[in-house]
């Protein structure tokens, strides 16, 4: 117990000294980019003067030095506070980022769930029909994946199923009348309005991962104990799903624990296209803006998202493979 304690004990100081390290880097470098929230806001502004730009620089905090600057805003950040946006109105960030967290997180843990559903099996399915038609015709549909840029096929989504052919909505998130609708009514107006979004997150997924399994599980099977599991005259089911597939699956596990981070910045480009009030627009609003507070706000969480990632890979990894765990626990 002893040994777990301080490993646990271990982990937490490593994660802790990296988010650190995190926060020191990202508040740095978005200090080096040009421009300021105060220039953003006097540069165009007739009546603004020097005297306008210093009164907001103190408002800001930003006429102290930049490290003083980061002690407090580390100190602020230690009460879970992240502060006040920059931006005109002046509201808390947690605020704005809380309305719309559910949004960008919602579509990208269903996209996940879509590609894990389709991907897995497909993957699966080639490496045991390894250089059959199948395989073939997936590995075709895999290299359209990678090939087909994310923002060029939404575009052409649009113009197809949006324009030509109007059966998706292509802007917004909800219908003009909406509130008139009924509760079920309302559902498939939401429904109707993330398909393509979603499918595009799926389709950008779908390809690596389905490869990502193919290679995993040809390795597997290639394996002695699977020869053996063969030899003995189990049925290929058997062999796939209760030999193979958990093992085959550790190399999925570190794909998902890295594309956590990605539920929030994946969404800058498609969230834009469509106009879906997510979290993805608001980070890029808060760069052009040069909006400190919420760009920091938004840093944090995806450090923490990659921290997390990274932690619930490794409790996955033991949990698919017992091997891992006895060596943790040596």
């Amino acid at each position: 117990m002893l040994d777990i304690a301080l490993k646990i004990a271990s982990k937490i100081a490593w994660v802790s000294v990296v988010f650190i390290g995190i926060t020191v880097i990202s508040f740095w470098v978005i200090h080096l980019a040009p421009g300021s929230p105060t220039d953003m806001q006097t540069t165009l502004n007739p009546t603004a003067t020097i005297e306008t730009r210093q009164k907001l620089e103190k408002l800001y905090g930003l006429d102290k030095p930049l490290h003083i600057q980061y002690i407090n805003w580390v100190t602020r950040l230690a009460k879970f506070d992240f502060g006040l946006s920059m931006s005109g109105d002046r509201r808390p960030v947690w605020e704005r980022i809380k309305e719309r967290l559910p949004l960008t997180f919602g579509m990208n843990i269903a996209s996940l769930f879509l590609t894990l559903l389709i991907a897995v099996p497909i993957g699966m399915y080639s490496a045991w029909k390894q250089g059959g038609w199948f395989d073939r015709s997936m590995t075709v549909l895999v290299f359209i994946g990678f090939a087909v840029p994310g923002f060029w096929l939404a575009l052409l989504l649009m113009l197809w199923l949006g324009i030509h052919y109007p059966i998706f909505p292509i802007s917004g998130l909800t219908s003009l009348d909406y509130q008139s609708l009924s509760p079920l009514g309302k559902i498939l107006d939401l429904v109707r309005h993330l398909t393509l979004p979603i499918f595009i997150y799926t389709f950008g997924s779908l390809a690596g991962m389905s490869r990502f399994m193919r290679s995993s599980m040809l390795e597997v099977l290639r394996q002695d104990y699977i020869t053996t599991a063969k030899a003995k005259g189990l049925p290929m089911r058997t062999v796939l799903f209760k030999h193979a597939f958990r093992n085959g699956l550790l190399p999925v596990i570190t794909i998902l624990g890295l594309s956590i981070p990605g539920l929030i910045g994946g969404s800058v480009i498609i969230e834009s296209i469509f106009a879906l009030p997510g979290l993805g627009q608001l980070f890029y609003g808060a760069v052009l803006a040069r909006d400190y507070s919420l760009i920091m706000g938004s840093l944090v969480l995806g450090a923490m998202l990659t921290l997390a990632g990274n932690l619930l890979a490794d409790v996955a990894y033991g949990l698919a493979d017992p091997r891992i765990r006895a060596g943790g626990n040596d």
